[in-house]
């Protein structure tokens, strides 16, 4: 069975973990973390500061903490992404608000969110779908006509550009994913990216668990102590270390994940169009990171047997979100209807095709034959 995905190792990661073992620190923030972080930082070199976290749930869940999201906010967010992007601001008392997507970058759609935002919205946060920007030149205005936060969910868009700028260099804050499924893994692991200087202090203070140890190292207090609500969101210098061999190795990872990507897109678009079936759109202004690739199929049925005809050949295919406006406890959350037909629609009709630096040349050809062989 050629897998949906097949986490990687490497020479570096056995060598990175040794050197944690034998350092005599295994916990959080030590030299591994340093040195991840500051390669992580040569991505996000006008960032204000980078801190590492276990999960980018965590981070999403960090950053709703430093925004003091509370009962009587409101939250924007995308129906079509993951449980995490809404659990954090949910976990905090807000108001979930659920907008759509657009129909062709599947990304937050801003004619939606003007139909939610009230001076009510806290904050504002836009998903890169499979790392294509979202339309962040009016996002961010309808957020400052009410005085709210834009945080990206950029799980999905590490290495991708959006109107010449690097996504999550746009709101306050960003996150990052480095599950096993993302184009840099660390097994589990993620980090917040903060770009308002002025949300540092409160940030470090939360993943210290309240505390302003951060100041304590940096000379800048004689002893540390509780002076805010926080949590542990540190990942140990193992997670740092098997982090920092995958973003050494990145550039290798991100040539092979293009090829990749790029032999799905010419490889299929004669069948995609001979079979109504609709391939990723890049916009002109957008750099993609080739993290997804999809194909959305005429209707649910069509997509089952689709998905079907691929196991049958040895490949395992997937398809993505389910609306969090429709799940039991999404509706229950939300507290009103927030009607998102075309999330529904995309929900129904998405398969992922694998996609990972090491999917050889001769999966890929059996994948995109095998692609090729499907009638709808």
């Amino acid at each position: 069975m050629i897998p949906f995905n097949r986490p990687p190792s490497s020479e570096a990661m056995i060598r990175h973990l040794t050197e944690v073992a034998a350092s005599g620190h295994h916990s959080g923030d030590g030299p591994m973390t340093r040195r991840a972080t500051a390669k992580l930082a040569e991505l996000f070199p006008d960032a204000a500061a980078i801190l590492l976290t276990t999960s980018c749930t965590h981070a999403l869940e960090l950053a709703a903490l430093v925004l003091e999201v509370g009962p009587g906010d409101e939250v924007i967010l995308p129906s079509f992404t993951f449980v995490s992007t809404a659990n954090a601001f949910a976990l905090r008392g807000a108001r979930v608000r659920f907008a759509d997507i657009r129909q062709d970058t599947l990304c937050l759609d801003p004619r939606s969110v003007e139909q939610l935002i009230t001076p009510k919205t806290r904050a504002i946060v836009p998903v890169h779908y499979a790392g294509i920007g979202c339309d962040m030149a009016e996002l961010l205005e309808q957020a400052e006509r009410v005085g709210a936060h834009v945080v990206e969910d950029n799980a999905h868009g590490l290495f991708a550009r959006h109107a010449g700028r690097p996504l999550g260099t746009y709101g306050s804050m960003s996150t990052l994913s480095f599950h096993e499924t993302k184009n840099v893994s660390a097994g589990e692991g993620g980090a917040l990216v903060i770009n308002d200087p002025g949300i540092v202090t409160a940030a470090e203070i939360a993943r210290e668990k309240g505390t302003n140890r951060s100041q304590f190292l940096r000379g800048m207090v004689d002893k540390y102590t509780w002076v805010g609500l926080g949590s542990s969101w540190l990942p140990s210098d193992f997670t740092a270390a098997v982090l920092l061999a995958a973003l050494e190795n990145a550039p290798a990872t991100q040539e092979r994940r293009t090829a990749i990507w790029n032999a799905y897109a010419s490889g299929l678009a004669d069948w995609a169009s001979a079979e109504g079936v609709r391939l990723p759109h890049v916009p002109m202004e957008d750099v993609h990171p080739a993290h997804i690739f999809y194909l959305l199929l005429p209707d649910l049925a069509t997509r089952t047997r689709f998905i079907d005809h691929l196991r049958a050949d040895g490949i395992q295919a997937v398809f993505h979100y389910v609306p969090l406006g429709t799940s039991p406890y999404g509706a229950q959350s939300s507290s009103q209807v927030d009607t998102c037909p075309v999330s529904q629609d995309v929900s129904e009709r998405l398969v992922r095709l694998p996609l990972y630096a090491d999917l050889d040349e001769s999966s890929l050809h059996q994948i995109v034959g095998a692609v090729r062989e499907f009638r709808c």
